[in-house]
């Protein structure tokens, strides 16, 4: 069975795509990745197939996913922030498509898979090449969420609390029908993509659309997403699903040879944060007369010493990266910017969290980190010095935080991660071809 993983080439998804691809070799199946050509030496080192971006322009894609949106809470910080964001999530996310089912024809037409894994914001298979080729269709949430709507979520993207209560449930309902009013272009456009292969208009958002496949995949846990109750059958729960290259180095001498009995605390802002490093000045500060030791790390694309964060106490030490398996066993707390392979690594090692929400999905982990009890949110015009510290001192004093915590992590260990994912993918060909039996009533 050869399977074909279309995800964009971001390290938060594309590490993922190579956990599923290991996951599916180790089942006894073939997997190759359709993806932007930065990411194609990588995957070919893990062994797999690599089909790069050919229509697609691959710099207009990492300039998207750099976008600067304004932060703040007033009126206008955030209608300027909707309509940057919806200009550029509409270049990216439909206006890519043509060319992204053009890429997937060819491979289609050369290598011919028996399955196609989707992640959820590459729109080209859902939208087009399911249909017209009638090749079997998975989806691969790259969310620590589930992003389908429904009556227990609320509308996805501002990290706004689950709807409580008859007033809530309407609350969140109105706020579903205005975002759909204000993305009604994107149908519109979407609709004229589609009308162009031949295929009928959608009735419904491409999200929800989205829900309609025979598989999705989501890489968390209910007790992580509200314990959501209004899904259809379709979407299964799988667990995190991370890849970290392989490496035989043992952990950093100064890691392995630490003698303070003080909390150890991890920093980290994105892994291509390129923004101004608030996170990191805010926290060099917060710490610098705090019974703590400190571990920020910046990301191996920024040199720590050439960041204005400020003074750099004693106990506080700047690396571009540490792994988190060597990291996170010793730590008592993490402060974060909130991405989604952030969040459920330090959940998976019962580590609690402050998160400081910025941009895309991160406001919706953060809240969800609050509403678990697994830790503390701080809007980023917010995040001072003081604010930090205090957050940090409560999860370090106050047991509920680490016992949830670990809590979370037993519940994480229960899912199967990439092998369960692997295991539901294996089973689409076969669904499929039931499916087409019953329809034509053999």
């Amino acid at each position: 069975m050869r399977v074909l993983l279309t995800f964009w080439p971001f390290p938060g998804h594309v590490n993922p795509a190579l956990a599923l691809a290991h996951a599916i070799r180790a089942r006894g199946h073939e997997p190759a990745v359709y993806t932007g050509g930065s990411a194609c030496a990588l995957i070919e080192r893990e062994g797999f197939r690599c089909f790069p971006f050919k229509h697609v322009n691959e710099e207009k894609v990492h300039a998207f996913a750099h976008i600067n949106l304004p932060i703040g809470k007033s009126v206008r910080d955030q209608l300027k922030r909707a309509s940057i964001l919806k200009t550029q999530l509409h270049e990216w996310l439909v206006a890519t498509v043509p060319d992204q089912v053009a890429d997937i024809n060819d491979i289609v037409a050369e290598w011919r898979p028996d399955a196609i894994v989707q992640e959820t914001a590459l729109w080209g298979p859902v939208l087009v090449v399911h249909e017209t080729t009638h090749i079997p269709l998975a989806i691969f949430s790259t969310f620590s969420a589930c992003v389908l709507p429904g009556p227990d979520a609320p509308a996805f993207g501002r990290g706004v609390p689950p709807p409580r209560g008859t007033f809530g449930r309407f609350r969140a309902s109105a706020e579903r029908a205005a975002l759909n009013w204000f993305s009604s272009d994107f149908r519109n456009a979407v609709d004229k993509i589609r009308g162009s292969f031949g295929l009928s208009p959608l009735t419904m958002s491409v999200t929800e659309y989205a829900g309609t496949v025979p598989l999705y995949m989501v890489p968390s846990i209910p007790e992580f997403d509200y314990n959501r109750r209004d899904l259809p059958p379709t979407v299964h729960y799988v667990g995190p699903c991370p890849w970290a290259a392989p490496s035989t180095e043992p952990p950093p001498e100064w890691l392995m040879n630490r003698t303070s009995q003080r909390p150890l605390i991890h920093v980290t802002e994105a892994t291509i944060h390129v923004q101004d490093p608030l996170l990191l000045r805010a926290s060099a500060a917060a710490f610098k007369d705090m019974d703590v030791d400190v571990v920020m790390t910046c990301g191996t694309h920024r040199d720590p010493a050439t960041l204005a964060i400020g003074p750099v106490a004693a106990n506080i030490r700047i690396e571009r990266y540490v792994p988190h398996n060597h990291l996170l066993p010793k730590c008592a707390a993490m402060v974060t910017m909130g991405g989604a392979g952030t969040v459920m690594s330090a959940l998976s090692a019962g580590v609690p969290l402050v998160v400081v929400p910025t941009d895309w999905d991160k406001p919706e982990n953060a809240q969800r980190v609050v509403e678990s009890g697994v830790g503390l949110r701080i809007d980023p015009d917010q995040c001072t010095p003081e604010r930090l510290r205090r957050a940090v001192e409560r999860l370090l004093t106050e047991p509920s935080f680490r016992d949830n915590a670990r809590r979370m992590a037993d519940a994480l260990a229960r899912y199967g991660g990439a092998a369960r994912a692997a295991e539901l993918i294996e089973a689409l060909p076969l669904q499929a071809a039931s499916r087409q039996r019953v329809a034509v009533g053999v």
